[in-house]
């Protein structure tokens, strides 16, 4: 993982790219977080960063957190997560050296690069197999009693018991989260947002983790114009009938 940042699910909206294209966003006001504690490999065993992110009074904190951010030197916050850093050379981390007390702002990334965002679901309690499984459902005509049951889950005498990880109603949401490769499409400094493209998890005001793509680390991916994007499916599609018919049949 990369150095990232912890901010707070504002809402959605919706803004026009440089083409006219109409995209749906979640505004999040990202930062600015602290740098608390720096993890060692050799102290602790790994390497990572701690961060803290939005001021809280010390009287609502424990006196072992009170502890912690004295030790730090810094002031009180309300949410403290990590991020951890993969192992990387001397000439790699000469570029991003980090000090406690220092502040991460949006600065850290580039209007159009690829994002992951971590966050905690929204919970939608207990909820049967047609919501939280997609089921078909049964049928609704000719006297039919069960349109949304699970119906028999046996399976004869052959294994003889209910497969592990079968589908059934339970509890949905409220768990952990990330979503990959999402492109930011706006990115205001001054007042510290970030206009993210698409849907993140949970639900207005609640915490979420930005950090660079893990598989896509430092990809730009500006818009493209609809016209380009046809004109490039129909050359894939073209090439792809081509290869086709020269290969050999067998």
């Amino acid at each position: 993982m990369s150095i990232g940042l912890l901010g707070k699910k504002l809402g959605m909206t919706h803004v026009y790219d440089e083409f006219g294209q109409r995209h749906a966003v979640t505004a999040v006001q990202a930062g600015p977080c602290t740098v608390l504690r720096l993890r060692d490999p050799k102290r602790d065993g790994y390497q990572a960063v701690q961060v803290g992110f939005e001021l809280v009074d010390e009287k609502r904190l424990s006196k072992p957190e009170q502890g912690m951010f004295k030790k730090a030197g810094t002031e009180a916050f309300r949410y403290v997560r990590e991020f951890r850093l993969r192992p990387v050379s001397n000439t790699e981390m000469s570029d991003t050296v980090l000090k406690v007390g220092q502040q991460l702002t949006v600065d850290l990334f580039k209007e159009y690069e690829l994002v992951d965002i971590t966050g905690i679901s929204i919970g939608k309690g207990f909820q049967g197999g047609v919501k939280r499984w997609n089921w078909k459902g049964g049928p609704r005509t000719h006297g039919s009693m069960s349109h949304r049951a699970p119906g028999s889950i046996g399976s004869t005498t052959t294994p003889g018991r209910v497969c592990r990880g079968h589908h059934l109603p339970g509890h949905m949401g409220l768990r952990r989260v990330t979503v990959q490769n999402l492109r930011i499409l706006r990115l205001d400094a001054p007042h510290h947002l970030l206009l993210i493209e698409g849907t993140i998890p949970g639900g207005e005001q609640q915490l979420v983790m930005i950090q660079r793509a893990v598989k896509r680390p430092g990809v730009i991916k500006k818009p493209q114009a609809a016209q380009v994007i046809v004109e490039e499916e129909e050359a894939l599609s073209k090439t792809a009938k081509a290869m086709k018919k020269a290969s050999p049949k067998t």
